[in-house]
């Protein structure tokens, strides 16, 4: 008999590792042949731990699981949730990135390559250079960071410029409030990433590569790390990658966790040793990046969904999407929501699907007020904007963006004074000093909105300036996009920011 339990985070903080335990210690009790596989997530997190019992009818899913529970699971009189694959949160998925993720046993190479894994990678080393740029411009890909960048042309950048070394750097510092995609896929699929930083390094002529992930993540570190010797013993990296003579290695390396290191320059500094502080652009780090040499910075899903565009076609994985938004997104869903988790979808379902019917609305039960989407620099969407389909222009023309693409959905007991003085704060906790607009911008934002808080209605057209100032005078997203949420706040919400006077008289 297998059983799967995941070894997720998110599934070991609600207890999995109780279970896994409970699961193993009863084995041995009743002389029951058990194997325990501790599997990646299926992404729905508000069945977490979710416990899949291999049957011929397929993987059965038991949800919400206890270590006290696990007799009556192994007695037959647990109430099971039938088919994994057949709940309807999870059927309604275009999984495409994360086809594996608690499929399979994320170390087990076999298993990856038994379920599509490595075969992107082998036909990219069927390929020009300039083929294997080409099939990721044609399947317009976009950098799943934030930003919204077309991949292709990156790496296209990368490939003509001219130097002895080049590197593919992994962006796995995920530090946006209501994101862990980066996470789920590393900690349930890390082949995946793996695969993916290859296949760029076979395509621009990068033989080094570095992912840069946060300290926060210890489960993450541990699984990534032994997934690198994995692949490595078994030729995945090295010098002949799949015995087709061409090098491609890379290694782990770990950030002290500051947030302003997910924008790639800072990013590119501490991997150096340097302070993480951003550096003016140009010169871009496609030209001069990690060590002054051409470098690719991609998000972890970016680098993940690769190995899907060469095994299944440019096509395939274009034939998804809205407008300039092809290919899926993979929802984060979290905040005060009825079934928090990782949904993935293709671009253009509405923000009104994502939090009502997929999340179910809000866990209190009252009325949603709103959403942030794309993190702490994120704009807060009122319900009167849930009509808005979930693309990069789409959102853009909202005054949003989508960011990591991760969703904090807040009910109508928010203060979203409150939540604009929060954004302000956090970007002077966060800030790495380099430009004024950011570093004192934000301290004097936190002081505005105290000063409205207080009954000073001469400083709303106040803060409207100041964000005005950071919006088009720092040097990166941290000072420029914090804006989005004070000012989404302020527009959306002006009951909120109703003076401390104004409701006395």
């Amino acid at each position: 008999m297998r059983i799967f339990v995941p070894l997720d985070s998110a599934a070991k903080a609600l207890g999995a590792d109780e279970v896994a335990d409970a699961l193993a210690q009863q084995a041995q009790a009743r002389g029951v042949d058990v194997r325990i596989v501790r599997n990646g997530t299926r992404g729905m997190v508000w069945l977490e731990p979710l416990v899949e019992i291999d049957t011929p009818e397929g993987r059965i899913g038991y949800g919400n699981v206890t270590a006290d529970q696990v007799p009556d699971l192994l007695d037959g009189k647990l109430n099971g949730l039938g088919r994994v694959e057949d709940i309807d949160w999870f059927a309604r998925q275009t999984r495409l990135t994360f086809a594996r993720c608690g499929l399979t046993d994320p170390l087990d190479l076999d298993d990856y390559a038994a379920h599509g894994g490595l075969v992107g990678l082998r036909r990219a080393i069927g390929m020009t250079t300039a083929r294997i740029v080409q099939e990721v411009i044609d399947s317009g890909l976009r950098g799943r960071g934030g930003a919204g960048f077309p991949t292709g042309i990156k790496w296209k950048t990368v490939a003509e410029a001219e130097a002895p070394q080049k590197y593919i750097v992994c962006n796995a510092d995920e530090g946006d409030s209501g994101t862990f995609a980066d996470r789920m896929i590393i900690e349930g699929d890390p082949f995946s990433l793996i695969e993916g930083m290859a296949i760029a390094g076979l395509g621009v002529g990068a033989t080094r590569g570095y992912v840069y992930l946060r300290s926060e993540y210890p489960d993450t570190i541990h699984v990534l790390t032994q997934a690198v010797q994995i692949a490595r013993q078994r030729g995945l990296l090295g010098p002949d990658v799949l015995d087709s003579g061409r090098a491609f290695d890379m290694e782990v390396r770990t950030g002290a966790g500051a947030y302003v290191c997910g924008e790639e320059t800072s990013l590119l500094n501490s991997l150096e040793g340097k302070r993480g502080t951003v550096r003016a652009k140009p010169p871009l780090p496609a030209l001069q990046g990690f060590l002054g040499r051409p470098t690719v910075v991609n998000n972890v899903i970016s680098l993940a969904t690769v190995p899907v565009i060469f095994e299944r076609g440019a096509q395939h994985y274009a034939d998804f999407g809205l407008g300039r938004s092809r290919g899926t997104v993979t929802l984060q869903i979290a905040g005060n929501v009825r079934r928090g988790g990782l949904f993935e979808t293709a671009f253009g379902m509405t923000l009104g699907e994502v939090v009502n019917d997929i999340g179910g609305g809000t866990a209190s039960g009252r009325p949603v007020k709103a959403v942030q989407v794309g993190g702490p620099l994120g704009a807060y969407m009122p319900v009167s904007k849930f009509d808005t389909p979930m693309g990069y222009e789409e959102f853009d023309s909202q005054g949003g963006l989508i960011g990591h693409a991760g969703l904090v959905v807040f009910d109508d007991t928010a203060d979203m004074l409150r939540m604009a003085r929060f954004a302000m704060e956090f970007c002077a906790v966060e800030s790495c000093g380099k430009c004024t607009p950011c570093r004192i911008g934000a301290v004097r934002g936190v002081e505005t909105i105290d000063r409205i808080a207080q009954g000073d209605p001469a400083a709303i057209p106040l803060l409207t300036d100041l964000c005005e100032t950071m919006k088009d005078g720092s040097l990166c997203a941290l000072g420029g996009f914090t804006p989005f949420p004070v000012m989404s706040a302020l527009t959306h919400f002006p009951d909120d920011f109703a003076t401390l006077q104004e409701a006395a008289e």
